[in-house]
């Protein structure tokens, strides 16, 4: 027997345990099944659909944060250029892009091993990291799409730091 076969009993399916922190913080969510729940989140420059599933057989809860981007065929190449650039100064989580969908997605794990708990605040945290990334990336998407520019000029306009007050 493999320790991966071993069956880990848990207090709260971590799905529950979500939806619990949603209601505690008044996000309207959907219940799509016993091992997903979904929400929609108003950002800065769009409405982000987020969801989360429960993943048993390696014990992680998956977050999915995506975002509606259309680009023309001339325009994935540069797109996918700037996921890679984008993807090298994140520290966890990832993007990419579901071409069927059309959809940029911010994608992350929490890996509960063994049996343990998410607590609130690590959902908290989760979906408050992978919404601080499409801020601060959804421009330079958009930029890639919509302007034509390339993926580097379009990353670096937008981590561009600002010095001093106006």
């Amino acid at each position: 027997m493999s320790l991966l076969e071993l069956e880990i009993a848990r207090d709260a399916h971590p799905v529950d345990v979500i939806e619990q922190v949603a209601y505690s913080n008044d996000w309207s969510f959907e219940r799509t099944g016993d091992d997903e729940i979904a929400m929609s989140v108003a950002g800065s420059w769009t409405d982000y659909h987020v969801s989360f599933s429960w993943m048993e057989d390696c014990e992680a809860l998956h977050l999915a944060c995506a975002f509606d981007i259309k680009a023309g065929e001339t325009r994935i190449t540069e797109m996918m250029r700037l996921l890679s650039l984008i993807n090298e100064q994140l520290l966890m989580g990832h993007f990419d892009y579901w071409q069927q969908e059309g959809a940029i997605m911010f994608r992350q794990s929490l890996l509960l091993a063994g049996g343990a708990e998410p607590t609130n605040r690590q959902v908290e945290v989760l979906l408050s990291c992978a919404l601080d990334a499409c801020e601060t990336y959804f421009q330079a998407f958009q930029f890639v799409v919509w302007s034509g520019i390339t993926a580097r000029e379009a990353l670096d306009s937008v981590l561009f730091e600002t010095v001093g007050h106006a």
